[in-house]
């Protein structure tokens, strides 16, 4: 029964640099198809850039890239823009970035219910299941679980274990193959749902940007507002694209051995 569907968000973290009509795109496709598993009834979603920090080259700052994404879903009734990651004095990792929403969302879910599962141990009737959180990405990001140092394997246990992962596919990319040539995901392909997308896209951000650098139209690649912004700030020159280069991601240079807190402590 619909009633005991699962309150499920999505959250896509990234770069957004900038926000494109693809991006979401993903969450539309991702909402119609986990609403046809019959088990998940998603009630958010939720875009959250990634810090300064993170080291991209041509990133431009947080704050243009916050204001992009909030005209870009001005128009959403469930997606919205989160500041949290971006404000953060260092890159995030995913898994932290997941924890922070989930306790929110439990939170919420907690004070609008009288339940609190976290601390009385109170079970909720199959007619109320507790919230769940799933990252939301492309098909491209499976692959970034091979990379070696990029993740710890613990955090791919409970990124693609604990939560779970909506991957929409992109172009000719095989999210498949990805799943099942990493031992990691493998572990958790029952948890890992992959999303068909039959009208073919291939547009990314990196190619908007190109286009941008070299004066060309991006209309109908990139909301209205966006554009407008884009060209009151003079976002995305020759200049900008330099930023940051030579200089390696975060991820691959911070301490692996940092001690990450789990759900659990």
């Amino acid at each position: 029964m619909a009633t005991h569907r699962i309150p499920l968000v999505l959250l896509a973290c990234g770069s957004f640099n900038p926000i494109t009509n693809q991006h979401m795109r993903l969450f539309e496709l991702a909402r119609d198809h986990m609403h046809s598993t019959g088990h998940y009834r998603v009630v958010g979603g939720i875009v959250s850039p990634v810090s300064d920090c993170y080291g991209k080259r041509g990133l431009v700052l947080a704050k243009h890239r916050i204001a992009m994404a909030k005209l870009a879903l001005q128009s959403s009734d469930w997606v919205a823009v989160d500041e949290w990651e971006s404000q953060q004095p260092d890159w995030t990792e995913t898994v932290v970035t997941m924890r922070h929403h989930y306790g929110r969302i439990l939170q919420r879910y907690e004070q609008s219910t009288g339940k609190h599962s976290a601390t009385g141990g109170n079970t909720p009737p199959v007619s109320s299941p507790s919230p769940q959180l799933k990252l939301l990405c492309g098909a491209d990001f499976l692959d970034t679980f091979s990379v070696p140092g990029l993740w710890q394997d613990e955090h791919v246990d409970e990124a693609a274990g604990r939560f779970g992962l909506v991957c929409v596919s992109r172009g000719g990319l095989q999210p498949e193959r990805a799943v099942h040539e990493c031992d990691a995901l493998a572990r958790h392909r029952r948890n890992i749902f992959l999303v068909r997308e039959w009208v073919r896209n291939e547009m990314s951000a990196t190619e908007v940007r190109r286009a941008l650098r070299r004066g060309l139209s991006v209309k109908y690649l990139v909301p209205d507002p966006v554009i407008e912004y884009i060209q009151r700030h003079d976002l995305y020159t020759e200049d900008s694209e330099r930023k940051n280069e030579g200089t390696a991601l975060r991820p691959l240079t911070k301490q692996a051995d940092l001690p990450v807190k789990s759900l659990d402590d």
